[in-house]
């Protein structure tokens, strides 16, 4: 008698076609006992995960980490049931709670809120989500990786978590564009496996079919991070919708950390070229193979040289014209975190030579290796570029983010966005340097509508201010061109009714343009957050012309034809409806200022 009641009082039943036997203060199984296409699992933020084994006829399937609701639910994410139908499935739930008895752990919110359905509602929820940058449907998203063009087609694969929006079960998500504007969401395309979660890597078109998947088939190098960081090998016959991992993987394993392997192929020697970082050693190794299973180091670079705060990541090399000549270089890509300019989460990168083996940075005439970095905001990073661009170009995209505070922002349907799609060139600066210029890719462009506002005039001391569009929360790009030659400073804001405001700041003198968020909208949420960030503007002669970039939670202003550029996150109380601009110190004349609303498909 005393067995039953025990067992009786373990046992507890969900809504929505799903069992729940509860085994112990910190162990249940969910036990699917109905029909429908997902089970939605409840989450709350700010618990830990819990571990959730997938059971199929009995064995082990998968393992993944889910923050179950324990007092409240702050939204859902759906687990497909669709690949095991015909099959038996439990979920073994192992949670962290710290609980007294089984009664205690019957309380979690989870357990009732547990539910089979055959749909899972994308809509969005978030005041905050951009409407013409690239995001997840719902998740987690931080690295973009793996980009390749083929077919008219633009490939963009992310670190995507599809359990909740924080770090976690890395897979790499997968959407596509047509025109770099508007993105479709495919799902997942690779899925962590026994040697760990997917991490960062790079896809190329295997023309010749070196690596085993045939002609033209899509190729991928990407970190399996388990207690260790290895390299694998994986190959799509579908244009990458879908890969073939390498029976063989790891085909690169190290004895200490590296990860976000980078190639291209050399059509002239038949070898694959490899970057990877070694993190915690703060370079960059390369290799070389034929056939992208069998490696031959080469080389190494960085030791020393450069940024060194933080880890090295996300390695991107490739080589450029200078100012649209004759003369090329090649430009190594070094993501860091942290050490940024500005904190946290940064791009560097060095110009040089690289001769099939190692790279060779150009130097200052002193013999140093200038740091140089490709954005002064504090929200760019792990930027790399698509393989197999059309008509020679190099296209870059970021992770719209910084790790100081990426899993703290204010949204919770989804996290994170990317920037703008940009095309990288080299000029050469007053000072001799070869620099990198970035400006919004062409097809960005498509996004305006008709012009607003288009007016020029001189200013003062006394602010002139236009109106942004309504329309889409505000969201518009602005052009400006300013001759500030007679005064000491130009202040530019963008401002709303409740107050909030952004700052941005010309000094033609000190050569420099300074961008002010700490009374930009919601920033309690993070002490990093609150931030003002400068960028030198490459010219002397008090001229300015900008690009300014302005969705529903972040700003972006090119300068000067793209020789700097400043990506930074804002959470506005409202959006901004104006933009005032004036002169301190002297007069200043503003040519042709335009304000074009933005919209998409």
């Amino acid at each position: 008698m005393a067995v039953l009641l025990m067992l009786a009082s373990t046992q507890a039943y969900g809504a929505g076609g799903v069992k729940v036997e509860h085994l112990g203060v910190n162990n249940t199984l969910v036990r699917i006992a109905g029909d429908g296409r997902y089970v939605l699992l409840p989450v709350q933020e700010s618990i830990d995960d819990a571990t959730v084994n997938v059971l199929v006829d009995g064995k082990l399937d998968r393992t993944i980490r889910v923050r179950l609701a324990k007092s409240k639910v702050d939204y859902s994410v759906p687990f497909d049931l669709t690949p095991y139908k015909g099959h038996d499935v439990v979920l073994n739930i192992v949670s962290n709670h710290d609980r007294t008895n089984v009664r205690e752990a019957k309380d979690d919110a989870c357990w009732s809120a547990i539910t089979l359905s055959d749909t899972f509602d994308t809509t969005n929820t978030e005041k905050y989500r951009p409407i013409y940058h690239h995001t997840p449907v719902y998740g987690w998203m931080n690295d973009p990786n793996g980009m390749f063009y083929k077919d008219g087609v633009w490939h963009l694969y992310y670190q995507w978590n599809p359990y909740g929006s924080k770090w976690q079960n890395l897979s790499w998500g997968h959407s596509t564009s047509t025109d770099l504007v508007n993105w479709e969401d495919k799902g997942v395309a690779i899925e962590p496996d026994g040697l760990g979660l997917i991490f960062s890597g790079s896809c190329a078109v295997d023309r010749n079919g070196t690596a085993g998947y045939g002609k033209d088939a899509v190729v991928a190098m990407y970190t399996s991070a388990d207690a260790s960081q290895v390299q694998s090998l994986a190959g799509s016959r579908d244009n990458g919708a879908t890969f073939e991992k390498y029976a063989g993987n790891p085909v690169l394993p190290l004895d200490s950390e590296a990860r976000d392997p980078n190639m291209f192929y050399d059509e002239s020697t038949g070898l694959w070229h490899l970057t990877l970082a070694h993190a915690l050693e703060h370079e960059m190794l390369f290799f070389t193979s034929p056939d992208l299973k069998t490696w031959t180091a080469t080389g190494s670079f960085g030791k020393g040289l450069g940024a060194q705060g933080g880890v090295w990541e996300c390695p991107d090399l490739f080589r450029l014209p200078v100012d649209g000549g004759k003369e090329y270089k090649w430009v190594l890509l070094c993501n860091l975190n942290p050490g940024g300019p500005f904190g946290g989460s940064g791009i560097q990168y060095f110009t040089g030579d690289f001769d099939g083996k190692t790279f060779k940075a150009d130097t200052d005439a002193d013999g140093t290796v200038p740091t140089k970095w490709l954005d002064y905001g504090k929200d760019n990073y792990a930027v790399v570029s698509w393989s197999d661009a059309p008509d020679g170009r190099r296209t870059l995209i970021g992770w719209m983010s910084n790790w100081q505070y990426a899993p703290e922002v204010p949204t919770k349907q989804y996290r994170s966005a990317n920037t703008l799609p940009r095309e990288i060139s080299l000029f050469t600066g007053d000072d001799g340097r070869v620099y990198a210029a970035t400006v919004p890719s062409p097809e960005t462009d498509s996004m305006r509508g008709k012009a607003s506002v288009r007016k020029s005039f001189r200013i003062g001391k006394k602010p002139v201010s236009v109106a942004l569009p309504t329309v889409n929360d505000g969201v518009c790009e602005i052009t400006i061109d300013i001759d500030a030659q007679r005064s000491e400073k130009v202040e530019m804001t963008l401002g709303n009714s409740a107050g909030d405001k952004v700052v941005m700041t010309y000094d033609p003198k000190a050569a420099t343009f300074g961008f002010d968020r700490t009374h930009s909208g919601l920033t309690d949420f993070s002490v990093d957050f609150p931030a003002v960030t400068t960028a030198p503007t490459f010219t002397a002669d008090g001229k300015m012309s900008l690009r300014i970039f302005i969705d529903r939670s972040s700003v972006e202003v090119f300068g000067n034809g793209g020789r700097f550029a400043m990506t930074n996150l804002v959470f506005p109380t409202s959006p901004y409806n104006t933009f005032s601009i004036k002169a301190d110190g002297g007069k200043a004349k503003v040519g042709d200022l335009t304000v074009y609303p933005i919209s998409t498909k």
